[in-house]
């Protein structure tokens, strides 16, 4: 895709780098950006068009990364700021953009901001109750109240994550202001894009009223399938307030004084498909919305319905004005990234070693209308990891243990050869590496023509030849077969058929046999 071109986002590849689990360079057993820098040719390679990296700044890492201590410098366990100049330089020498990930709803409880008193304003207190409980009813997303009492001020402040997050308080002018700043700080450093995670959080209601019952079980749908506090209430008063929405269109103002940028948002609602139209509405706000309903269901849910439902939402809700035969609305979509189980092992508990299901799952995920995202590992069709209780890391597995293992399972690191510690490290990695990982090691997937990741690279190299997978429409083909996901992209007189069989059994439709896990696309040599 051209350097100069504006729009170079739209159906575009991404590849996820979780950085604590891609390289270790320091002998640490914690991945770093000059791992990440090691890499960048195997990434290249793989022929994606960008990279997006989870959060490197400074943090206690309560929660990995995403509890920000310093937004413009990097942790010490990552590196330096020298360390990602060299990493962005090199990215841009192979033909990749960089987008990083901004944690800008909530900072750390060690943020200088948190911790000065003339900016207590700068996050969100409330008094007790006469009874001396929260201020109201909003849950911490994590479990429990989404209020901390604190002595220094005998208030609580609101945190909807972990109480050592506590949330910003976007209502503050000079927190606008010093947001602004750190983006135009990235900017000018030369990254391409921005990730902005949970960027619906921003803002709250400032008369703090109770968030009423989900009744209809409408909810934003965490991984966790047990019916947790959080989902029990319709989210309308602590977050996706309309406010945010004026701030958005301030960072899409700053973003479009450097060419070729782009925001990606992750929205986590209780109407999903219709705060991403609203998000990525126009020219002032989102490029696009990181949307999650892929990342969600069961072995028990999937068939063609599951996957066609909220495509073909986004799709017939989008806004109609065109500019190039394309919506102004346009989706992001990935089926796997460091909060959710591997797409294999979430959907098909029992086949999640079959390379054919591994390689049926990019097809379709490459084959759909959108800038898509690839979480790192998937390319080598790894499955989530069995992390023993005695190693778990993630603080939401202790509020969901035994019911969920947390996030740890998607997170252990890469596997890049079949030796000790899978070329990850020469120490004990921060996460075991699970014995399954290391017959699918990246090493001989690469000398392997019939492997996960030389299909990814000819899928990819294939797709980049036909305009209509890139930024053609979509349109789901009725079948009487819930197996069987049929659908075409079409752009101008190019047209490419897509079917999909989703099951482990032999499927025959439109007069073909198609094996199990098998796919047909048009134009497309799987072998």
């Amino acid at each position: 895709m051209s350097e100069t071109d504006p729009d170079w986002w739209r159906g575009a590849v991404i590849y996820q780098i979780y950085p604590r689990s891609f390289q270790d360079t320091n002998s640490d057993g914690i991945g770093d950006l000059p791992g990440i820098t090691q890499r960048l040719d195997y990434i290249a390679e793989l022929g994606v068009d960008g990279i997006w990296i989870s959060p490197f700044f400074t943090s206690p890492m309560k929660d990995f990364g995403y509890d920000v201590a310093d937004y413009r410098d990097i942790d010490p366990m990552f590196g330096t700021l020298a360390d990602f100049d060299v990493l962005l330089e090199k990215a841009h020498t192979l033909g990749l953009k960089v987008i990083i990930d901004l944690v800008l709803s909530h900072t750390s409880d060690q943020h200088p901001w948190f911790t000065d008193p003339d900016k207590k304003d700068w996050y969100v207190w409330a008094d007790a109750k006469k009874d001396g409980s929260p201020p109201n009813n909003w849950v911490s997303l994590f479990g429990g109240s989404a209020w901390q009492w604190d002595e220094r001020y005998d208030q609580y402040y609101l945190h909807n994550f972990l109480k050592e997050q506590p949330d910003l308080n976007f209502h503050n002018p000079h927190v606008q202001a010093q947001s602004l700043d750190i983006w135009r700080f990235w900017l000018d450093r030369g990254v391409d894009g921005f990730r902005l995670d949970v960027v619906n959080f921003y803002f709250h209601d400032t008369q703090l009223r109770d968030n009423p019952p989900d009744i209809d079980k409408e909810h934003f749908a965490t991984q966790l399938e047990a019916d947790v506090p959080y989902s029990r209430q319709k989210h309308i008063y602590d977050k996706s307030r309309p406010e945010n929405l004026d701030f958005i269109e301030k960072l899409r103002a700053l973003t479009d004084q450097y060419p070729g940028k782009m925001m990606v948002g992750e929205i986590g609602d209780d109407r999903p498909v219709s705060r991403a139209l609203e998000y990525t509405k126009g020219k002032k706000r989102l490029h696009t919305a990181y949307n999650l309903q892929l990342m969600s269901g069961t072995h028990k849910e999937i068939n063609a319905s599951f996957i066609r439902a909220p495509i073909e939402d986004f799709e017939n809700r989008a806004e109609k004005d065109k500019i190039n035969d394309d919506p102004t609305a346009w989706p992001s979509w990935a089926f796997s990234n460091h909060d959710v189980v591997r797409v294999a092992s979430r959907w098909y508990q029992d086949y999640d070693h079959d390379p054919a299901l591994s390689k049926m799952l990019l097809a379709l995920l490459f084959s759909l209308r959108g800038t898509i995202f690839l979480y790192q590992g998937e390319e080598l069709g790894l499955p989530e990891a069995e992390i023993p209780f005695e190693k778990l890391q993630d603080p939401w597995a202790r509020e969901t243990w035994p019911i969920w293992q947390g996030r740890d399972g998607c997170r252990t690191p890469m596997v890049w050869a079949n030796e000790f510690h899978g070329g990850f490290s020469d120490h004990d990695p921060w996460l075991p590496i699970p014995q399954s990982h290391f017959p699918l090691n990246a090493e001989d997937q690469i000398q392997d023509n019939n492997s996960t990741y030389t299909f990814v690279q000819r899928i990819l190299r294939w797709r980049k030849t036909r305009p209509e997978m890139l930024k053609g429409k979509i349109e789901f083909i009725d079948t009487t077969n819930e197996k069987i996901l049929h659908f075409t992209r079409s752009k101008s007189k190019n047209k490419t058929d897509c079917i999909f069989n989703l099951s482990h059994e032999r499927v025959s439709y439109n007069d073909r046999i198609i094996k199990p896990f098998g796919f047909v696309i048009t134009g497309f040599d799987q072998d």
